[in-house]
C-alpha cells in the first residue's frame, strides 16, 4: 500500500450532505429563534416599550426641573408615579409629546419631506443594524416621526423589532412585491411597531428575490431604471415621516444599490480595526465604480443616446466608529489612521463595546429598550449615552437634507 493510499484508507467515509438536510438545518434554527422569543418576549411573544424617566424626559427636552414643573401644572403631559419613593415616569408616546412641545426648532420644517439615510458597509460585525435600530429609537424620542426599511434578506432589523422574520413574514409583508413590479409604492407594506411612532417596512429570506428580478426586468426592457424603484417607491410616504432609515445588506446588491439611490446621506460604521480600513476601502471603490457606469450615457445600437445617467450627491456621509474598545493596545493608532482618511466625516461620537450593547440584543432588545437596567449601571450609562449622542449628531445632519430640500441655510 503506497503513502498516499494509507492515508486514504484513514479518512472515514461520511455521508454527503443534501438539500433536505440543509432545509432541516433552517428549520431546526428558526424553530429555536421561535423558542428563544417565547422565553425572552413573555407574555404574548411581542415587545413592550420601556417608560421613561422624568430626568430623562427634562435632559431631552433641556429643561430644568423647575420648568418641567412649571409646564406640568399647565398641562403637560403628567405621566404616572412609579414605587415607593414617587419617581414620576413617562410612557414613550409622552415623552415623545414633551419633545414635540419643546424642540419645535429641531423638527421637520413645513415643507420639507423625509431624510432618507442608509446605514451601510459591505461587511458584517459591525453593528450595522443594531445602529439603525437604536438611532430610530433615539431620533423618535427627540420628537421625530421615523419609518426603519429593513433591506436584509436575513431579517435582523426585523427580529429586533421583536418579529421572527420566517415565522411572521410573508413574501407580501415585504419590499420583493415593489422589486418584482407587482407594487408600485411602499405603502402597502408599511406596518405599526411596538414602539410608537416608529414603523417598520420588514424582511425575510422572500426578499432575496430582487436579485433575480431586478436584473430580468432591466434585461426585458432598457428604459427600466433598476436603481430606482425603491427611491421611486418611497416618493408619496415622505410627508408621513421626519427620516427614513435603511438598514442594507452587507454586501454590494442590486437592493444595496437601490438604498444608496433613495438616501439623501449615508451613515457607515466601522470598527477600529484594520480589517474594516481595508474592507472600506473596497466598498468606496467598488461603489464608486459601479455607479460611474450607471451615470454614463447609454446609447443604442446605431449610437443613438438613449437615456441620460444618473447623476447622484449626498447632503452628508458619516462615518461611526462602532464597538469601540479604549483597552485595546491598537485602538488609538487605528482611530489616528480612519481620521487621517475621513477627516471631518467621522463623527465625534463613538460606540463603545458593552456588555449592556452584547447582553440586550442577544435577547432582542437595545438599550433603549430598558426601563431599568439590573447591572452595573455606569455601564449602562455609557453605551445609552453614547447613542443618544448618535441621535443627535445625526439629528444635526437631517437637518442638512431638509435646508437643502427648500433652499435655504440649516
Amino acid at each position: 500500500m503506497t503513502d498516499q493510499e494509507a492515508i486514504l484508507t484513514d479518512i472515514p467515509i461520511v455521508q454527503p450532505v443534501d438539500l433536505d438536510e440543509i432545509m432541516e438545518l433552517g428549520d431546526r434554527a428558526s424553530a429555536l429563534i421561535d423558542f428563544l422569543r417565547s422565553r425572552l418576549l413573555i407574555p404574548d411573544r411581542t415587545k413592550s416599550p420601556p417608560m421613561i424617566s422624568s430626568d430623562k424626559v427634562a435632559d431631552m427636552c433641556q429643561l430644568t426641573k423647575g420648568q418641567m414643573a412649571y409646564r406640568l401644572k399647565n398641562g403637560a403631559p403628567g405621566g404616572q408615579f412609579h414605587g415607593r419613593g414617587g419617581r414620576r415616569e413617562f410612557t414613550v408616546a409622552e415623552a415623545q409629546q414633551w419633545a414635540r412641545a419643546e424642540r419645535t426648532r429641531k423638527l421637520r420644517p413645513d415643507g420639507a419631506k423625509a431624510a432618507v439615510i442608509g446605514i451601510t458597509f459591505f461587511k458584517g460585525g459591525v453593528s450595522k443594524t443594531t445602529s439603525t435600530m437604536v438611532l430610530a429609537q433615539g431620533l423618535s424620542l427627540l420628537g421625530h416621526r421615523v419609518l426603519n426599511i429593513d433591506l436584509d434578506p436575513q431579517g435582523s432589523l426585523s427580529t429586533l423589532h421583536g418579529l421572527a422574520p420566517d415565522a411572521d413574514i410573508a413574501y407580501e409583508d415585504t419590499l420583493a412585491p415593489l422589486f418584482d413590479g407587482d407594487q408600485d409604492d411602499v405603502r402597502y407594506c408599511i406596518r405599526n411597531t411596538y414602539w410608537p411612532d416608529l414603523d417598520l417596512i420588514q424582511a425575510s429570506s422572500t426578499l432575496f428575490s430582487a436579485e433575480f428580478s431586478l436584473p430580468s426586468r432591466q434585461m426585458k426592457d432598457s428604459s427600466f431604471e433598476f436603481w430606482n424603484v425603491l427611491n421611486k417607491g418611497l416618493e408619496v410616504v415622505k410627508d408621513d415621516y421626519d427620516v427614513i432609515l435603511i438598514d442594507t445588506p452587507p454586501s454590494l446588491s442590486y437592493m444595496t444599490f437601490n438604498a444608496f439611490y433613495a438616501a439623501d446621506g449615508l451613515l457607515v460604521p466601522m470598527t477600529t480595526n484594520m480589517l474594516d480600513i481595508a474592507s472600506s476601502a473596497q466598498f468606496w471603490q467598488i461603489f464608486g465604480t459601479y455607479a460611474g457606469k450607471i451615470a454614463e450615457d447609454r446609447f443604442d445600437g446605431s449610437g443613438r443616446l438613449v437615456r441620460k445617467g444618473v447623476v447622484k450627491d449626498y447632503d452628508f456621509i458619516n462615518i461611526l466608529l462602532s464597538r469601540v474598545d479604549n483597552k485595546e493596545s491598537t485602538t488609538e493608532q487605528v482611530k489616528e489612521w480612519i481620521s487621517k482618511v475621513y477627516g471631518e466625516k467621522v463623527l465625534r461620537c463613538e460606540i463603545p463595546e458593552t456588555t449592556v450593547t452584547k447582553s440586550k440584543v442577544n435577547q432582542f432588545m437595545t438599550v433603549f429598550d430598558i426601563t431599568k437596567y439590573e447591572g452595573d449601571s455606569r455601564t449602562y450609562k455609557r453605551a445609552r449615552d453614547a447613542y443618544e449622542e448618535l441621535a443627535l449628531s445625526l439629528e444635526d445632519s437631517i437637518r442638512k437634507v431638509w435646508a437643502r430640500q427648500l433652499g435655504a441655510g440649516a
